[in-house]
């Protein structure tokens, strides 16, 4: 009877679980806040994802949380230990989150790619710091300030991105 019961429980926790997130490195536990800082929320425009800074781990990470299903989605190789990831905007679906990182030393814009699980760095030729990104919905614009010979200025990228 016991055994039979355990096997229940057993069962139902496993067809319960997210597989994706079972095979993904570094799961996070816990919900939208904890007993450390975060900041800077921004939504998907689609409403579903919330993402934001957070130091739930002892060092700046950028975390993203799925609101429909009550869980924080893994982002395989967009945080980096030796550089903190902070000021994250996504688009409307939640594929594309663009941040600030200091992973050169300092304040660079980058873009991760959910579905490639890569980031592209968007500031290799800006030598001054960047800030405050932002992205259109479709992904295909991003937008932020830079710092060139001490005075600031908006950047405006173009991409291509792919059809979703």
């Amino acid at each position: 009877m016991i055994f039979r019961l355990l096997l229940i429980i057993a069962l139902s926790l496993i067809s319960g679980c997210n597989r994706s997130l079972l095979t993904q490195p570094e799961i996070i536990p816990g919900g939208i806040n904890s007993n450390s800082v975060e900041e800077y929320p921004a939504y998907s425009g689609d409403g579903r994802y919330l993402a934001f800074a957070s130091d739930r781990r002892r060092r700046r990470d950028i975390l993203l949380y799925d609101l429909e299903n009550k869980q924080l989605i893994s982002l395989p190789n967009l945080n980096r230990r030796n550089s903190t990831q902070d000021q994250p905007a996504l688009n409307n679906n939640a594929r594309y989150i663009v941040y600030v990182s200091t992973e050169r030393g300092k304040s660079d814009i980058f873009v991760y790619d959910r579905s490639t699980q890569k980031s592209e760095l968007l500031t290799a030729n800006i030598k001054g710091s960047a800030t405050n990104p932002t992205i259109s919905g479709d992904g295909s614009k991003i937008a932020f300030q830079a710092s060139q010979l001490g005075q600031w200025k908006i950047v405006v990228i173009n991409r291509n991105v792919p059809e979703n």
